[in-house]
C-alpha cells in the first residue's frame, strides 16, 4: 500500500444501512440520493426526504459489498474535519500507518464510544472512504471528526502529548496518566511503531496468554476506555470536592 499523497477534502460514499445514514444525516452530512428495491418504501424520518430512485430486481445484490445486503443504499457527502480541531482537542486518536480498513473502521467506531475529540490518520494509514472502513465504523466515521494526512510530529507541536504502544517495553498502561492532552497512537497491524517514533511516553498492555500482543484495533479498545475511565474520575472528583 502506497503512501497518499495528498489530504482527501470531499468524498461521496455508500452507506449500504438506513441505520448508518440517518446516523449520518443527524450528524449534518448530506444525503445526495438513496436507492432502494422496486417496491420497497425509504424509511420514515430525515431520509424520507432523499431523492429517491427505484432498483431492479438483482440489482442491489450486485452493487452492493456484502453478501446479503440490506434492502436499502444511499450516497453520503462526507467531508472530513480541518486541522483547527486539532488545536482545542483534548482526546485524540492516531491511526499511525493502520492498513486493514476492518482495523481503522473499528478504531473510528471505538473512539467515538469513548469519547475522543478526534481522530488523526497518519499519510500512510488506509484511505477512511474505503467501503469496509465505512461499514465496520458503524457510523463511527460520521459522529467523530477525522483530520487526514497528519504527521506525529505535529500533534507535538499542538501541545498534545504523544502515547504509544509497545509489546516489550513501557509504562503499565494503568499506571500512566492520561488525563490531560493526550494523543492514542495505533501503529500497523504487522510492525507496530518504530522505535524512534516520535511518541512521547511508551505503554504495555500487559496479559496472561501466549500470544505475542492484541490486534491493533482491540489495543485501541483498551487504551481509549482506560482514558475516558481516568476523565471521569477527575470529573467526578473535580464536582465532590
Amino acid at each position: 500500500m502506497g503512501r497518499r499523497s495528498a489530504r482527501r477534502e470531499e468524498a461521496a460514499l455508500v452507506v449500504e444501512s438506513a441505520t448508518v445514514a440517518q446516523v449520518a444525516l443527524d450528524a449534518g452530512h448530506e444525503i445526495e440520493a438513496v436507492f432502494v428495491p422496486e417496491g420497497s418504501d425509504v424509511p420514515a424520518g430525515g431520509l424520507a426526504a432523499a431523492t429517491r430512485f427505484a432498483l431492479a430486481p438483482g440489482v442491489l445484490e450486485r452493487v452492493a459489498t456484502t453478501r446479503s445486503p440490506q434492502p436499502f443504499l444511499a450516497v453520503v457527502r462526507y467531508r472530513p474535519a480541518g486541522r483547527q480541531v486539532l488545536e482545542r482537542a483534548g482526546f485524540v486518536v492516531v491511526a499511525a500507518g493502520l492498513a486493514d480498513p476492518g482495523n481503522l473502521g473499528t478504531l473510528l467506531r471505538t473512539a467515538e464510544a469513548s469519547g475522543a475529540d478526534a481522530v488523526v490518520l497518519t499519510p500512510d494509514t488506509v484511505d477512511v472512504t474505503n467501503p469496509k472502513v465505512v461499514r465496520a465504523s458503524a457510523g463511527g466515521l460520521f459522529l467523530v471528526p477525522v483530520v487526514d494526512q497528519v504527521e506525529l510530529g505535529e500533534l507535538q507541536a499542538l501541545g498534545l502529548r504523544t502515547v504509544g504502544t509497545s509489546a516489550e517495553a513501557g509504562l503499565r498502561y494503568t499506571d500512566a496518566d492520561l488525563t490531560g492532552r493526550v494523543a492514542i497512537v495505533i501503529g500497523n497491524e504487522a510492525h507496530g511503531l518504530a522505535d524512534d517514533s516520535p511518541v512521547d511516553e511508551w505503554l504495555s498492555i500487559p496479559h496472561a496468554g501466549r500470544v505475542e500482543s492484541l490486534n491493533a484495533a482491540m489495543a485501541a479498545a483498551v487504551l481509549c476506555f482506560e482514558v475516558a475511565r481516568q476523565r471521569r474520575r477527575r470529573e467526578e472528583a473535580a464536582v465532590s470536592s
